[in-house]
């Protein structure tokens, strides 16, 4: 179980978290106010979508109006690298030294770390979150296709080993038996009675099911779209949370 502000992550319903998306300060305010009539239990932060990202003073500066606007909300920062399905290309370097920024702000209440940035990458980030008091959500995106359920296990370990704070996997199926792989792996890694919060999720129509049955399996947040959706297969909040209630009330 992990704990953000006041939501408990591990325990109950899949926590619902909305992704911001927009590219400028004032799409990002406007979107905030918006998402936050959503009800959702947290914000995620893609600030990869962000036209000043590259800007440190300017990130920092958005950082401080979401607090502003979603006091109460836990926050999760976020850089989706290109080749995980993000929109600024970035190198390592820059991207260590954003979530450096990020970090000694404490303005966010959790950072999303890529398990394949770089071990040394990695394992600095980890070390410097847990000096900050800044839980890591380690994450890992696979937009083309459904690893093996062995691989999934075996990216699950290799997070776990780094002591990330929340796991997370999201995978492409290319068929329902793709879903059932994921779904699969993610009972099986729960059934192992593991502490972190684990997120999984497969994208597109194929993985509807597994944005909305996460509890069945051992998932304990999934993604919702606000304004516009950030991956793919992400539906709206109130259906979300609709569905969320009735598998929670009945299973």
């Amino acid at each position: 179980m992990l704990q953000l502000k006041q939501i408990r992550i591990g325990e109950g319903k899949p926590k619902v978290i909305v992704p911001l998306i927009g590219r400028t300060e004032d799409e990002l305010v406007q979107e905030a106010e918006a998402v936050k009539k959503l009800g959702p239990d947290m914000i995620e932060w893609r600030a990869d979508a962000f036209a000043g990202v590259k800007s440190l003073k300017a990130t920092g500066k958005m950082l401080a109006k979401f607090r502003a606007v979603l006091p109460e909300l836990p926050l999760i920062f976020t850089f989706r690298s290109e080749r995980e399905g993000g929109h600024t290309s970035a190198g390592e370097s820059f991207y260590e030294e954003l979530l450096d920024m990020v970090l000694e702000s404490q303005a966010a209440d959790a950072v999303d770390v890529e398990l394949f940035t770089g071990r040394d990458s990695v394992e600095r980030l980890v070390e410097k979150a847990k000096t900050h008091g800044v839980p890591v959500v380690m994450s890992n995106h696979d937009f083309a296709k459904t690893p093996e359920k062995a691989e999934i296990l075996t990216r699950l370990q290799a997070m776990e080993d780094y002591d990330a704070d929340m796991l997370k996997i999201a995978v492409m199926p290319n068929s329902t038996a793709d879903l059932l792989v994921l779904l699969d792996a993610t009972q099986t890694w729960k059934s192992k009675g593991e502490k972190q919060p684990l997120i999984t999720m497969a994208m597109g129509q194929l993985g509807l099911v597994s944005r909305l049955a996460g509890e069945v399996f051992g998932s304990a947040a999934t993604f919702g779209a606000g304004v516009e959706a950030s991956a793919p297969g992400q539906i709206d909040v109130a259906d979300l949370k609709a569905v969320l209630h009735i598998i929670h009330r009945y299973s």
